[in-house]
């Protein structure tokens, strides 16, 4: 079965001559690979799920059906909430620029950007209070004060973290598709 979030960045890594090397602009994606971490994190909560459906069949068979089906929706929240985690991170296309976090997806079109560009700060290590010195990808609005600004990557986060060439490509690569739609 092939999974398309995986491949995300190999466009980038073949096509040297192309700024944005895809042919469907109008589509949205994310031009890096989610990092091991955030795949770890999903097949842990996978395989916790698995555990719970096992757990549900063996409920149902002893004869309790309602429990059953409550045990099987824990196992379904497990899912959807792994499946989500393998979603999270910025997103492009033609209309914006989307950060989709856990719960929150907010999405920017690319007349409000101002400036995307990667800054050395503080940034959090694996999205814990803790901060250490890093790099991060910021958005700045036109909609927004000059000091509001939103982080976009970190080189800290669950993505790229341990992973600096892996951080470069795709802040370089979130930098091109705004630089290429802020000019027209």
């Amino acid at each position: 079965m092939p999974l398309p979030f995986l491949t995300a960045d190999r466009a980038f890594e073949s096509a040297d001559d192309v700024a944005l090397p895809f042919d469907d602009r109008d589509r949205w994606r994310r031009p890096y690979r989610p990092g091991p971490w955030r795949v770890g994190a999903a097949a842990v909560l996978l395989l916790l799920a698995s555990y719970v459906l096992f757990a549900a069949v063996i409920i149902a068979l002893t004869g309790s059906v309602s429990e059953a089906s409550v045990v099987f929706g824990i196992a379904l929240l497990v899912i959807v909430g792994a499946l989500r985690l393998l979603r999270v991170g910025v997103w492009v296309s033609a209309y914006g620029l989307r950060r989709v976090d856990f719960l929150f997806t907010r999405t920017v079109p690319w007349d409000r950007v101002t400036a995307v560009r990667t800054v050395q700060q503080p940034v959090r290590w694996l999205g814990l209070p803790r901060t250490i010195q890093g790099q991060a990808l910021l958005l700045v609005r036109h909609d927004r004060a000059a000091d509001d600004v939103s982080v976009l990557l970190t080189t800290h986060n669950a993505d790229f973290l341990a992973r600096a060439e892996a951080f470069d490509r795709a802040s370089d690569a979130v930098e091109v598709w705004a630089y290429e739609y802020q000019r027209s």
